[in-house]
């Protein structure tokens, strides 16, 4: 099925006339997968919902089971793909799993929850990608949006999957989506109206042939772009700039940091210059409460997709100078003794901790560490040089890590987050900054970056 035209509040009716009687397995058992399982189920789908873990670690198994949905916990194995017609896939599940690559070979459609969400949806779709800053980008487009006027659903991998959207019948202007690369690698049709590509940095190299695969995949946001549609793309970042022969058919809509753009934006002195449709706008850096340069190219994509959305330049204004961003991305956590304790937690990848340091002034003391993403951490090796006068490293990453940079300042290797924590508030001294930015995931000691912020912060508070 390619997405036709559906009627405003009528996205039920929608999945209902195409998904009755269909046979689906949804592989991935998480938020998402219990979201799209129990969508298809309420719109007349068989579904057979599977998951590795084990039953009792299902949070909402019972849910399903009580609507009528098949659960295999424990593994894959014995999920039949007969007769199936539809495999939905979670973000964390890979799209080369062998159950995945049998329901291929059977004929069955593969998809990602944002595909199929996208299918029913009643209203355009302004989508943001990249490797950081995805998140607060997202975040802000969404407050753009509502600040203009406009009723916008604002979810997809910032937290609530875009088929809740669906399921409540939608009914609003806009949807305002973040879209991983996990969610872009099984999409077939997905198509935005307006689609933002931040940057494409080393990330989740563990889980991609190489870095080549890993950006090819970012750039699928545009693949179905057609010519009512715009891509607004980083022209600084070599990675986008690089593979532009995949940025579709939509309107070109570049941004930079760095030089000068025809049509797009770029900062010219102290203002963010939008020149489109034959005219030109600023947007005063000053007026801008995020902070950092890597938060202006954020600022610049969201201009661009909220204005060629409808969105009045007041209003963008206005969102701007109130926005202060999110909870674990370089938020002050506190000030004391002449030393800033910054929560980077959600900083989760190499390209993120060089982010953090160019944003910062002064000597920093550096907490980093976690489950390894296959990053190369030698690129940071100047920046550490310049800004970083203690590392101190936590997790799996440790020995990585102290490889890469150990030469480039001091380094010390905690046991334990608390150590951490205690030995960089020994050594800071005032005019410091005591920075978590950890450029790995947190799955070694914490359930996820929220709960490894959060514990950061009790600490820090506790000094």
């Amino acid at each position: 099925m390619i997405r036709s035209a559906v009627m405003k509040g009528d996205c039920i009716d929608a999945a209902r006339t195409y998904l009755d009687g269909k046979s689906a397995v949804v592989v991935g058992l998480g938020r998402t997968g219990i979201s799209v399982s129990r969508f298809l189920r309420g719109s007349g789908a068989r579904v057979v919902a599977t998951d590795s873990k084990d039953a009792g670690k299902i949070e909402g198994a019972d849910s399903l089971l009580s609507m009528g949905v098949e659960v295999r916990a424990g593994g894959h194995d014995g999920v039949g793909l007969d007769g199936v017609d539809l495999v939905v896939v979670s973000p964390g599940v890979p799209s080369d799993l062998p159950l995945l690559e049998r329901a291929r070979e059977n004929g069955a459609e593969v998809i990602s929850e944002i595909e199929l969400a996208w299918r029913f949806m009643d209203a355009p779709v302004l989508a943001i990608a990249g490797t950081n800053g995805k998140t607060t980008a997202t975040a802000l487009l969404g407050e753009v949006m509502k600040k203009a006027g406009f009723s916008a659903f604002v979810g997809g991998n910032i937290g609530t999957p875009a088929i809740e959207y669906v399921e409540k019948n939608g009914g609003a202007d806009f949807v305002v989506l973040e879209v991983s690369s996990f969610q872009l690698e099984t999409t077939r049709h997905f198509r935005p109206r307006v689609g933002a590509l931040l940057n494409i940095t080393d990330d989740h190299l563990d889980r991609y042939r190489d870095f080549g695969h890993y950006a090819e995949t970012k750039m699928r946001l545009f693949e179905n772009q057609a010519a009512g549609d715009f891509a607004v793309y980083n022209a600084n970042d070599p990675a986008i700039t690089q593979r532009a022969r995949l940025l579709g058919h939509g309107r070109a809509v570049p941004f930079t940091i760095e030089g000068r753009v025809d049509k797009g934006l770029f900062l010219d002195g102290g203002s963010i210059v939008f020149r489109h449709d034959g005219g030109t706008e600023e947007y005063p850096v000053s007026g801008v409460k995020l902070k950092g340069l890597h938060n202006i190219e954020n600022v610049m994509a969201v201009i661009a997709s909220a204005r060629l959305s409808g969105a009045e330049r007041d209003a963008v204004l206005e969102a701007l100078s109130s926005f202060a961003g999110l909870h674990h991305r370089m938020e002050v956590v506190r000030e004391t003794g002449g030393v800033t304790y910054v929560d980077d937690s959600k900083g989760t990848n190499v390209g993120a901790l060089m982010m953090a340091l160019k944003g910062l002034k002064g000597p920093v003391v550096l907490i980093a560490g976690g489950v390894d993403k296959g990053g190369d951490y030698g690129v940071l090796a100047g920046l550490v040089k310049e800004k970083v006068k203690l590392m101190v490293l936590i997790g799996e990453a440790r020995p990585k890590i102290e490889k890469a940079l150990g030469g480039c300042c001091r380094t010390v290797l905690a046991e334990s987050f608390e150590e951490a924590v205690r030995t960089a508030h020994k050594n800071a001294l005032p005019g410091d900054t005591v920075l978590l930015s950890p450029a790995c995931s947190s799955f070694d000691m914490f359930r996820d970056y929220k709960e490894r912020g959060e514990r950061f912060r009790s600490l820090v508070e506790a000094l």
